[in-house]
């Protein structure tokens, strides 16, 4: 059986937590920061867990699945 290989892309956009848990970085932080607020970029800053409903997708492209 082959080895199953990990999405290049997944494996830079997503980590795991201890627990198991995807982390993933907020969208709209990267361009176009003047109009936003620094409210809203303070906020685009910090790392959120993957919903469940993309949990399994997600752990397929990592090769943990």
């Amino acid at each position: 059986m082959p080895k199953v290989k990990t999405n290049s892309g997944a494996k830079k956009r997503f980590a795991l937590t201890g627990t198991g848990k995807i982390k993933r970085k907020h969208a709209f932080k990267s361009h176009i920061l003047t109009k936003k607020t620094k409210k809203q970029k303070r906020r685009l800053t910090h790392f959120s867990i993957l919903d469940k409903a993309n949990t399994n997708s997600v752990k397929a492209l990592l090769g943990l699945k």
